[in-house]
């Protein structure tokens, strides 16, 4: 299976970083099915660097996942999916165990559904409602080295804007 990732430069090795802001499943290494989505992150960035190039990274990634990996898999919107999200955004120093995350993106229209829970105007059943109801991009987060072992670099593609 191939998995994308959108960045400023070619990313042969990837990297475990630590984010400097929340994401939703904590820091390590973000790809996606949608080599789409990858290129609108990276264009994303692109514009915040003022910057006209950029990169959507390709990978293979084993097809047998050693079964000692410790995977959390979200298939869609679920309560326990909001409950992790908002872990990772909101609770200080929160950190999993998990060595790869897999789920729905929660993109910009998902942030703004998730700013109304965060604030009261939703409750939880009426959050994954509204979400279910948008098409949502896939992630899979590489929380670990072990994790990212899997990942085999095939090319980078060049983003111009």
């Amino acid at each position: 299976m191939k998995l994308y990732h959108g960045s400023l430069e070619i990313v042969q090795k990837p990297e475990i970083r630590k984010a400097n802001r929340t994401l939703d499943y904590g820091s390590g290494f973000y790809t996606t099915t949608s080599c789409e989505q990858a290129e609108a992150w990276v264009r994303r960035r692109m514009d915040e660097a003022k910057q006209n190039m950029g990169y959507v990274n390709v990978y293979d990634i084993q097809e047998a996942m050693p079964t000692s990996l410790r995977q959390l898999i979200f298939q869609s919107p679920t309560e326990e999916w909001v409950d992790f999200v908002m872990r990772n955004r909101t609770e200080r120093g929160f950190v999993h165990d998990y060595d790869i995350v897999y789920g729905p993106v929660a993109n910009d229209r998902v942030y703004a559904a998730f700013a109304l829970y965060e604030g009261g105007l939703l409750n939880k059943q009426d959050l994954i409602k509204e979400l279910k109801a948008y098409k949502l991009v896939d992630q899979y987060l590489f929380h670990t080295e072990r994790a990212i072992q899997t990942l085999t670099f095939i090319e980078a593609k060049e983003v111009m804007l």
